[in-house]
């Protein structure tokens, strides 16, 4: 551990295991979660640990690195970190504290949900397409450089790295069709028994071919908060039983939006003339996401409100909650680019 402007960073040595290195701290709540890390978790006591939470922003850097940091230890963990912390009470009570700013700020800026409004009605509206769509997808397709393309493939690295994993944590939380069908939708993103074909080497192969690094969490120190959050948000859905509604919600609009928005990345790539294994990522995205829409929308939302018609509003907030923070991420690469900067918290160059 080193203190920098009153900041810890912690520095890992490189590892040859699955494990990435724990980032640097951007404030008091990431440096707080990093310190505990540094330390054996205890083992017989419970003593809280003071955060300083009540000045916290709820869509901020700090707060976001901290919150990712917790959730990693459900996913590979960090090189140096002892695994017992994923389950410690001292980390989850920190943990919890961070969640409850973020879902609180969400639930704010979501709004209220009418007891009328139905995932299906919001199903359909996910699949219409604005003809004058004004997204990172539509920029990059019609006037996207190959440098901001690559930094695209940066903030969609966090996701794409460890894709299929958030929403697997829904697996033990539905019953009868809607599992069968959410089961064979994630079998498709593993590769369908296949290690090559998993959508995750997939993207590692893009990130390769791209001249990035491909390693797992390579980019968590240049990425901003906006990135994090779209990830931190399916994670926190996934980890909680009572927000299953809700991570089915962002599943579905996962899977709804993703064939149109790889068609135009597609697109964008080929007047780019951008190497082969980036096109087959996005590629193979607008083949499988066309099939997960009708299966998504019928077997998994449908089955799964038809047998618990209270968690109808739940799904739609996971939507509108996916798309809050898609849109806090959209702006944020867009207004760099048209400022002429990087929308990376460290250049690629």
């Amino acid at each position: 551990m080193r203190y920098e402007s009153g900041i810890i960073n912690s520095v890992t040595l490189a590892s040859p295991r699955l494990e990435p290195a724990l980032p640097w701290a951007a404030g008091p709540l990431s440096s707080t979660v990093l310190g505990l890390l540094a330390c054996r978790p205890p083992q017989r006591s419970f003593t809280p640990v003071a955060v300083p939470i009540s000045e916290a922003d709820p869509y901020g850097l700090d707060l976001h690195l901290a919150l990712y940091v917790c959730y990693e230890l459900h996913y590979r963990g960090f090189a140096g970190v002892d695994p017992r912390w994923e389950w410690n009470p001292v980390l989850l009570a920190v943990r919890g504290q961070l969640e409850d700013v973020f879902l609180d700020a969400v639930r704010r800026d979501v709004g209220a949900i009418d007891t009328g409004e139905r995932a299906s009605a919001e199903m359909d509206a996910l699949c219409v397409e604005p003809a004058d769509g004004t997204g990172p997808s539509y920029y990059l397709r019609d006037n996207g450089t190959w440098e901001q393309m690559r930094e695209y493939f940066v903030h969609r690295s966090l996701y794409h790295l460890k894709e299929g994993d958030p929403h697997a944590f829904a697996i033990p939380r539905l019953t009868g069709q809607a599992k069968a069908s959410f089961v064979a939708i994630e079998f498709d993103e593993f590769g369908g028994g296949h290690g090559s074909q998993v959508h995750q080497q997939l993207f590692a192969d893009l990130m390769d071919a791209a001249g990035l690094d491909s390693s797992y969490l390579a980019y968590l120190d240049a990425v901003p908060a906006e990135s994090l959050a779209v990830v931190n948000l399916m994670s926190m859905f996934g980890l909680h039983r009572d927000l299953r509604g809700a991570a089915i919600g962002d599943f579905a609009s996962t899977e709804i939006t993703s064939s149109p928005g790889s068609r135009r990345i597609v697109d964008a790539l080929h007047r780019m003339g951008a190497p082969e294994p980036c096109v087959r990522f996005y590629a193979e995205h607008i083949e499988a996401d066309a099939v997960h829409e009708q299966i998504v929308r019928t077997d998994v939302v449908g089955d799964m409100v038809t047998n618990e018609p209270h968690l109808d509003s739940d799904v739609v907030f996971g939507i509108r909650a996916k798309d809050l923070v898609e849109e806090r991420l959209a702006a944020h690469m867009l207004g760099c680019w048209a400022e002429g900067r990087s929308s990376l918290r460290r250049s690629l160059s």
